[in-house]
C-alpha cells in the first residue's frame, strides 16, 4: 500500500486533534474530487512499518483524540489489508481513541458480505471502525456548511451502532 500524506496534527478530518493518513489508490475517481492525484495506487509514498511506527506515537500523545483514514479510498480491497493490521494496533495499544473512515463506497451496496469491495477483512475493518463517513462526493450536491462531509448525499454514520441495529445509525454531528 502506498499513503499520499500523513498529518499528524489535523482538526479537519473527524472530531477533536487526529493523525490522518491519506492512503493512496480509488476507483471511485469523483468529478471534482480534491485530490486526485491519490487515484494512483502508487502515488505517495510505500507504507512501512515505520509510517505505522510513527502513527502509533503520535496517537500515544496525551492530546490526541484518534485516527482518520481518508484517500484515495481506504476501502479499496488493496487498502483494507493493510488497514486492517493498522486498526488492530491502534485499538490494542491506544484504548479510547477513535478510528474515522471516509469512503466513497456506501456500506449496504459496496461493504456488506456479498458486495463489490468486500473481503476477507472487511468484516474486521469495519468492527474497528468508530465514525464511517460514506458515499461518493457529489459536486453538485457539495455543500460547504456540512460537518465532516463535502455533499449532501454523504453520510455520517455511528458504525459500532449501525452495525449492531441492522440499520444506518447517524453519528451526531
Amino acid at each position: 500500500m502506498y499513503y499520499g500524506n500523513l498529518k499528524e496534527y489535523d482538526v479537519a478530518d473527524g472530531e477533536g486533534v487526529r493523525v490522518t493518513l491519506f492512503v493512496s489508490g480509488c476507483t471511485n475517481r469523483c468529478k471534482g474530487c480534491f485530490q486526485p492525484a491519490t487515484w494512483s495506487f502508487t502515488y505517495g509514498e510505500p507504507y512501512t512499518e515505520e509510517t505505522e511506527r510513527r502513527i502509533l506515537d503520535f496517537l500515544a500523545l496525551p492530546f490526541s483524540d484518534g485516527l482518520t483514514l481518508l484517500g484515495g479510498e481506504p476501502m479499496e480491497p488493496e487498502n483494507q489489508r493493510e488497514l486492517v493490521g493498522l486498526c488492530r494496533k491502534v485499538k490494542e495499544s491506544c484504548p479510547g481513541k477513535t478510528i474515522w473512515c471516509y469512503t466513497g463506497f456506501v456500506l449496504e451496496r459496496d461493504l456488506m458480505e456479498g458486495q463489490r469491495k468486500h473481503t476477507g477483512v472487511t468484516d474486521e475493518l469495519l468492527s474497528l471502525i468508530d465514525v464511517l463517513v460514506d458515499g461518493p462526493f457529489i459536486e453538485e450536491e457539495r455543500n460547504l456548511a456540512l460537518s465532516f462531509r463535502g455533499s449532501e448525499n454523504q453520510r455520517v454514520l455511528d458504525l459500532k451502532k449501525t452495525l449492531a441495529e441492522g440499520r444506518p445509525v447517524p453519528y451526531p454531528v
